[in-house]
C-alpha cells in the first residue's frame, strides 16, 4: 500500500512492517501507540523504524493513518495507571527509603 509520511511516499505492507519491527524493543508508551504482533509500540518509534527518518520529521497522525490502513490496531493513549502508582503512598515510601519523614510540599 502506498502512503505518504513526512511528504515522502512509502510502499508499505503488513508483512513488511512486521518484519521491520521484529526484534525491536518497544519504548515506553506515553502517547499514541500501535499493536504490532504481541507488542505495543509508540507510533513515533514505528514511524522511525519503517521510514528511517527522524521522528521530528513526521506526525503521529501520519503513522496512525498508515498503520490503520494496514490493519494494525492503534490506540490513542496508554491505559490509566493503577490507583496509587506515583501517588502519595509512593512518595512516602521513597521518602522513608531516603531517611525522610514524609513527602515534602513543593
Amino acid at each position: 500500500m502506498r502512503c505518504v509520511i513526512a511528504r515522502y511516499p512509502f510502499d508499505l505492507t503488513r508483512t513488511g512492517v512486521l518484519a521491520s519491527m521484529k526484534g525491536v524493543r518497544p519504548e515506553l508508551v506515553t502517547g499514541a501507540s500501535v499493536t504490532i504482533g504481541r507488542r505495543r509500540y509508540p507510533v513515533k518509534q514505528v514511524g522511525e523504524v519503517i521510514t528511517r527518518q527522524d521522528p521530528r520529521d513526521f506526525t503521529a497522525d501520519e503513522v496512525v493513518r498508515a498503520m490503520t490502513r494496514l490493519g494494525f490496531t492503534c490506540h490513542d493513549r496508554p491505559e490509566g495507571a493503577p490507583v496509587g502508582e506515583g501517588g502519595p503512598a509512593f512518595l512516602q515510601t521513597a521518602s522513608a527509603l531516603l531517611g525522610g519523614t514524609g513527602p515534602v510540599a513543593v
